[in-house]
């Protein structure tokens, strides 16, 4: 393989006001992919809680770019064959979390320890 682009990437976790702990994926300042926050009672909020139930390794980031939603989500597990079929078996079958709002949070700022 030939490396077309290369970036330094620092993975934290982060603590929210609300009290959520999330991992924050940081490609550069102002540009970062942050974990849906499962506590939130909205409809990602909701279906990432009930999707971590089930496969606690799935993991869902928005992408954040100054200060903005940019409304592409980073999504993915390490799942062997029979986890992900079950998983898509689970998603296909349930439409109620469709009920729920499409709330994006307000971006808060970034504390360097």
């Amino acid at each position: 393989m030939k490396v077309l682009k290369e970036w330094d990437v620092k993975v934290k976790l982060v603590k929210t006001k609300r009290g959520a702990i999330l991992h924050m994926i940081e490609l550069e300042p102002g540009h970062f992919y942050l974990e849906q926050n499962p506590l939130k009672d909205s409809k990602y909020g909701v279906a990432y809680r009930r999707i971590k139930e089930n496969f606690p390794e799935f993991y869902m980031f928005w992408e954040i770019k100054n200060n903005h939603y940019t409304g592409k989500l980073l999504a993915g597990a390490f799942l062997e064959k029979r986890e992900i079929d079950e998983f898509v078996t689970l998603l296909a079958k349930s439409e109620d979390f469709k009920e729920f709002e499409e709330i994006l949070e307000e971006i808060e700022e970034i504390e360097e320890e």
